[in-house]
C-alpha cells in the first residue's frame, strides 16, 4: 500500500476504509471483510457509535498491530482538556487498543484549544502517533496552528469531484497538513456513478467510476477512506494502483468542481448550533 508521510514522520496509508453510517451491528463484518480484502487503515469516530465493533474485528483479524493504522475522532460534547482526555481513553477502551495512530477533533466547535492541549499531551506520552482535525476551514486551521505547539498532521474534509478543495489543499500543503477526503463519492449525489465524463474516463481504462474517482484523489495526493459493506466493492476500491489518469483526464475531472459543499457548510450558524450542541449517547 502506498503511504504519505505526515509532518511528524509517521507513514499513513493513502487508501483506507471508512465506517461512517455503517450500523454497529454490520460494522464488525464489514471491517473483517475489509481486513480480508487487504485494508490496513481504518477510520471511525466516537460519533459513529461503532468503535467497539471495529475493535472486535481488529482483534479477531490477527493482523499485527504495527501493520494497522487506526483513526478515531473526538466529538464536540467531549471538547475541553479534561473531557478530551477521558473521551480518548473511552475510545481506546472501546477499540481494545493500547494506542491510536491518528486522533482527530471531529468538528471545529466548542473548546477546541483545550482539546488540542490534551491531544498534544497524548502525543507526547506516546498514546497516539499523530493528531489532527476534521472539517476545519482554512481560517480555523491557521489559527490553531499559529497558537499551539504542534500543527495538525491531517485535516479530514469533504473532498470529491464536485467539491475539490484545491485552494484548501494548497493552504494545507503550505502549512504541512495532509488533506484527507471524506465522502469521496459524494454519496452518489449529482449522479456521480453514472456521470458522462467520469464514465467516459472509466471506460477508457476498463475501470469503474468509483475507481476513477479514487485514482483521481490519490494522484492529487489526497488520502481517501471509501466505505462499502459489500466485499466485492471493497476489493474493487483497493484495485486502483495499476493505472494512471492522464493530464487531460485529470483536467476533465477538475472541470466538474462546483466549489460548494453537497452536504452543508460548517460555517453555517444553524449547522454550527446543531452539531455543537449534539451530545452523544453512552
Amino acid at each position: 500500500m502506498r503511504t504519505v508521510t505526515l509532518n511528524n514522520g509517521v507513514e499513513m496509508p493513502v487508501l483506507g476504509f471508512g465506517v461512517y453510517q455503517i450500523p454497529a451491528e454490520q460494522t464488525e463484518r464489514a471491517v473483517s471483510d475489509a481486513l480480508a480484502a487487504g485494508y490496513r487503515s481504518f477510520d471511525t469516530a466516537a460519533a459513529y457509535g461503532n468503535e467497539e465493533a471495529v475493535g472486535r474485528a481488529i482483534s479477531a483479524g490477527g493482523i499485527p498491530r504495527q501493520d494497522l493504522f487506526v483513526t478515531t475522532k473526538l466529538w464536540v460534547s467531549d471538547a475541553g482538556e479534561d473531557k478530551a482526555r477521558r473521551a480518548f481513553e473511552t475510545s481506546l477502551r472501546k477499540l481494545g487498543l493500547d494506542h491510536l495512530d491518528l486522533y482527530l477533533i471531529h468538528q471545529p466547535y466548542g473548546d477546541v484549544y483545550g482539546s488540542w492541549r490534551a491531544m498534544e499531551a497524548l502525543l507526547h506520552q506516546g498514546l497516539v502517533r499523530a493528531i489532527g482535525v476534521s472539517n476545519f476551514h482554512g481560517d480555523r486551521l491557521v489559527d490553531l496552528i499559529d497558537h499551539n505547539e504542534i500543527a495538525p498532521a491531517v485535516n479530514q474534509v469533504e473532498t470529491h469531484p464536485f467539491h475539490q478543495r484545491t485552494a484548501d489543499q494548497e493552504l494545507m500543503r503550505e502549512r504541512g497538513v495532509q488533506i484527507e477526503s471524506w465522502g469521496p463519492f459524494a454519496e452518489g449525489r449529482n449522479d456521480l456513478f453514472t456521470h458522462p465524463e467520469l464514465s467516459k474516463i472509466a471506460a477508457a481504462h476498463g475501470k469503474s467510476v468509483a475507481q476513477v474517482v479514487l485514482r483521481w484523489l490519490i494522484q492529487r495526493d489526497v488520502v481517501v477512506i471509501p466505505k462499502s459493506v459489500r466485499a466485492e466493492r471493497m476489493a474493487e476500491n483497493l484495485d486502483v494502483f495499476d493505472f494512471e489518469l492522464a493530464a487531460e483526464e485529470m483536467a476533465a475531472v477538475a472541470a466538474l468542481d462546483t466549489g460548494e459543499s453537497l452536504f452543508f457548510d460548517h460555517r453555517d450558524p444553524v449547522m454550527v448550533s446543531r452539531l455543537g450542541t449534539h451530545i452523544l449517547d453512552d
